[in-house]
């Protein structure tokens, strides 16, 4: 039993059903938001449910066909797909908890990221370069903290729905940072202090050129060893599978030998 359920899931047919399942439970869940006969909201409730025992099955396949059951909820990827299917099949419709039921169900389209492998690549690489991305972000938020400041000392009087106060300040440099019509913030003020156009080139250097590279370096960086490490560990297994297989040969070779010494001895 095994054996077949791992030859059903490693094929390739059942992948992209999982897949197409993942992506029509999506539709179903934008399906929801719009006002529909009661007929098709009955159907999409049945739909529903059959998703749900899918991703039981699916989920099933996947631990009995597991080479290490104890290892299996090791993964994270595979204790967020149990813990999807688990509170989706708690029956909270029309309970006080309803609304918790829609939101795991929005959330059951996240299992696309743990079911194709190259988003899994991504989410790792971001979540392997958040160590480094904090140091960067610690420093962009001191940036903005200066010229927060500066900006709510220098042009509060100017304009007090943007530089009211840091805080403000802060979500008004935020816009400057996205190009967010800043030239319109830039011009108001230039009015008053011509040369604030330095103000805003500056943070703009510093932020929307220097640390935003910065942080697409280190993510980049970081992909690149997530797939490096990730073709290196299919070039394992697959070495492996071929190692076995020449030991397979090697073994039935053996055995034809042993007939044949045999047959001539025989023979003599």
């Amino acid at each position: 039993m095994k054996l077949t359920l791992k030859k059903v899931h490693d094929n390739k047919i059942f992948e992209w059903s999982v897949v197409f399942v993942i992506i029509l439970s999506a539709l179903l869940i934008g399906a929801k938001t719009y006002h529909l006969p009661p007929t098709i909201i009955t159907l999409l409730s049945y739909a529903d449910v059959l998703i749900t025992w899918f991703f039981l099955l699916e989920i099933s396949i996947r631990f009995i066909a597991s080479d290490n059951k104890s290892n299996f909820f090791k993964s994270g990827w595979n204790i967020f797909d149990t813990l999807i299917v688990v509170v989706s099949l708690i029956p909270i419709e029309d309970s006080e908890m309803a609304l918790i039921g829609r939101l795991v169900r929005v959330f059951r389209v996240l299992r696309m990221v743990s079911i194709v492998p190259e988003l899994r690549i991504l989410i790792n690489s971001l979540l392997k370069a958040m160590p480094q991305l904090s140091y960067v972000m610690l420093l962009m938020f001191i940036i903005f903290y200066i010229y927060g400041a500066v900006g709510s000392f220098f042009f509060n009087t100017i304009n007090p729905v943007l530089w009211g106060d840091i805080a403000t300040s802060m979500l008004t440099l935020f816009r400057i940072m996205t190009f967010e019509d800043w030239t319109d913030v830039m011009y108001e003020t230039m009015g008053t202090y011509p040369l604030s156009w330095s103000f805003y080139l500056s943070f703009i250097f510093f932020t929307a050129f220097a640390f935003l590279n910065m942080i697409i370096g280190i993510v980049v960086g970081v992909l690149e060893k997530e797939n490096a490490a990730h073709e290196r560990q299919t070039w394992l297994e697959n070495s492996a599978d071929n190692l076995s297989q020449l030991d397979e040969i090697q073994n039935e070779l053996a055995a034809i030998k042993s007939m044949i010494t045999q047959q001539s001895k025989k023979n003599q």
